[in-house]
């Protein structure tokens, strides 16, 4: 038995020729515009006796090192009611912007930042023996992408199509005992609400060991009139997702700003924590 292929001819493909000007030189092909990045802060001390929280930007003015080796941000919020938390906060911010400026390009880079936070975690607690700690919530937008690492009760905020998502989740006794409910196979958040000691952190920088780090093992894409908002919990913990996404949704970077403070102002809360805010505003 003879066995017959038969295959159907492939049509050429038909040569696309650039276009050309009146005197037959190629037009230029335009340029893919690629995201821009605006940026604005806002900091406080609340009814505070000192302000105990840190954040810094890196590449933010700077285009072409925004292009290069991209956009860093970090909020960090020491802990109160332990050793020196301003100390704690600005030696993560320092740990971190050492590792940003170590990246490796060519190698897995939410690794990297994974790997950053848990040295300025080793940081910290080398410096304050155990006795200090605080929060971070670290952000990278390169390549018109956002890598996130989060330890603690910091925020971190995505307002998209007049949409507000949170990105991260809170390291306290309040998320893990919902999770162990959850796991027991409930998901009745009345048992964890109870608890006397529910915002309490379980994880934070200078803590003897880091376990349940947040953090994106994949980038996601960044769209154009995408808005960023790191925060402590000072703003997250003060203001309504619905207060947030209404300031997300003013015209500016530095409107937001104004308006998360008018906010937290018009809130004139007895124990108002310092307040530390980012904004991170994408356009093309």
């Amino acid at each position: 038995m003879s066995i017959f292929l038969w295959k159907r001819k492939k049509k050429p493909k038909e040569k696309i020729e650039p276009e050309r000007s009146e005197d037959n030189l190629p037009l230029p092909v335009p340029a893919v515009r690629k995201l821009s990045y605006a940026v604005a802060n806002v900091q406080g001390i609340g009814r505070r006796s000192r302000q105990e929280d840190s954040f810094a930007f890196v590449n933010a003015l700077d285009v072409t090192e925004i292009a290069e080796k991209g956009l860093f941000a970090i909020v960090a919020d020491g802990m109160g009611g332990m050793k020196d938390g301003k100390i704690a906060s600005e030696s993560a911010i320092s740990s971190l912007k050492e590792s940003f400026a170590e990246l490796e390009y060519e190698d897995d880079l939410a690794e990297q930042l994974l790997e950053g936070v848990l040295r300025a975690g080793e940081e910290v607690y080398e410096k304050l023996g155990g006795d200090g700690g605080s929060t971070a919530v670290v952000c990278m937008c390169y390549d018109e992408k956002l890598y996130f690492v989060s330890v603690g009760d910091s925020f971190l905020y995505l307002k998209r199509n007049d949409q507000l998502y949170r990105l991260n989740r809170e390291h306290n006794v309040l998320q893990q005992k919902y999770m162990q409910t959850i796991r027991r196979g409930s998901a009745d958040p009345i048992p964890a609400q109870q608890s006397e000691e529910k915002a309490a952190l379980t994880q934070f920088l200078g803590m003897n060991f880091l376990d349940d780090v947040d953090y994106l093992r994949k980038p996601f894409a960044l769209q154009d009139k995408d808005v960023l908002l790191l925060c402590s919990d000072g703003v997250g913990g003060v203001l309504s997702q619905e207060d947030i996404l209404s300031c997300l949704s003013l015209s500016s970077p530095s409107e937001i700003c104004e308006e998360i403070e008018r906010r937290i102002q018009r809130e004139n809360r007895t124990y108002q924590d310092n307040y530390t805010a980012l904004i991170i505003w994408c356009e093309k």
